[in-house]
C-alpha cells in the first residue's frame, strides 16, 4: 500500500498527462482511491486569443463535452495500469486552483500527481505552469512525473 488514502491526478487529455495518470494508477493500486480530474473553462469564459498564442501549452479546456471523453480515456488507462477504485471529476475553473481545491477536499493523507509538461517551456517560465504552480501552492505531497 502507498500510505495515502487518496491519489488525485490531473489530466488535460494529452499523452503527457496520461503518463501521469498511469503513474498515479500504479501508486493507487488495489487499496487507494484514485481521483482523475480535468479542469475546464465554460466556453463563454474562454479567451480564444490566449489559446492561439499558447497552442500546446494551453492547459485550459473549453466546454465540458471534450472533458468527459478525456476522463473516460484516462479512466481506461488507470484501470489498465492497476487502479481498482477510480473516480472521475470534471471541474470548472483554472487547472491549478481546481486541482488544489479537489485535493484539499479529500481525506488525509492525499497525494497530488501531475506531469511536468510546461515546466521547461518559455511560457511556463514566464506565466507559470500547472506543476510548478501546484508545487508552490499545495500543502499536500505532490509527485511531478517526468512525462515529456
Amino acid at each position: 500500500m502507498s500510505g495515502y488514502s487518496t491519489v488525485v491526478v490531473g489530466t488535460d487529455g494529452s499523452e503527457s498527462s496520461l503518463r501521469a495518470v498511469d503513474r498515479a494508477a500504479s501508486i493507487a493500486g488495489d487499496n487507494v482511491k484514485l481521483v482523475i480530474a480535468c479542469a475546464y473553462l465554460p466556453s463563454e469564459a474562454a479567451d480564444p486569443a490566449a489559446a492561439d498564442v499558447l497552442r500546446d501549452e494551453a492547459y485550459q479546456l473549453q466546454g465540458a463535452n471534450p472533458v468527459n471523453d478525456m476522463l473516460r480515456t484516462a479512466e481506461g488507462r488507470a484501470l489498465k495500469a492497476g487502479a481498482k477504485n477510480v473516480e472521475k471529476r470534471a471541474i470548472k475553473g483554472q487547472p491549478v486552483e481546481a486541482l488544489l481545491d479537489l485535493v484539499k477536499s479529500q481525506p488525509e493523507p492525499s497525494l497530488l500527481v501531475v506531469g511536468n509538461k510546461g515546466m521547461n517551456s518559455l511560457t511556463g517560465r514566464l506565466l507559470g505552469s500547472v506543476p510548478s504552480d501546484a508545487a508552490r501552492k499545495t500543502s499536500v505531497d505532490i509527485l511531478i512525473v517526468h512525462t515529456t
